[in-house]
């Protein structure tokens, strides 16, 4: 009897799954999301170009809400220590935007490539990942001497 009756409880679990993947796909058979917040960002990725050494290495990220639930974003964080994102730690409304700022240290020389992970309630994408790319060159080191005309060594 409990085996029949786990076998039932099977059966109709598998048909409700099988019914609500269908009623999730439209004609062209991708997965359409109607409910709860939902995550756009204006960017998937921020390119500094080439900047120098000390220079400016912040950036924005635009977030709209594009669900209709309010957005939370739990949790910004960056592939390393040089990256730092600040996230915003209110609800973001439906229809409404809010802006996460991406602080690279430019203090390091070479080439950025760098990721931020955004994780939320959202129902199309609950981790959402950016990146910053670029290049920070060396500040040029000091100029050569001033010839005074006055010889340094008498």
């Amino acid at each position: 009897m409990k085996k029949v009756i786990l076998n039932l409880t099977l059966v109709v679990v598998a048909l409700l799954g099988v019914n609500m993947s269908v009623m999730a796909q439209d004609n062209g058979g991708a997965a359409v999301v109607t409910d709860g917040p939902q995550i756009k960002v204006d960017k998937d990725v921020h390119d500094y170009g080439t900047i120098e050494q000390g220079g400016d290495g912040t950036c924005t990220f635009t977030i709209t809400n594009t669900g209709n639930q309010p957005l939370i974003i739990s949790m910004c964080k960056g592939s390393c220590g040089c990256t730092v994102p600040t996230c915003p730690k209110e609800p973001i409304a439906p229809g409404a935007s809010a802006t996460i700022t991406v602080k690279y240290d430019t203090k390091r020389v070479g080439p950025i490539n760098k990721s931020v992970t955004i994780t939320s309630n959202a129902s199309n994408e609950p981790r959402k990942i950016v990146r910053i790319k670029g290049t920070v060159k060396a500040k040029p080191t000091g100029s050569a001497p001033v010839n005074t005309g006055t010889p340094t060594n008498p």
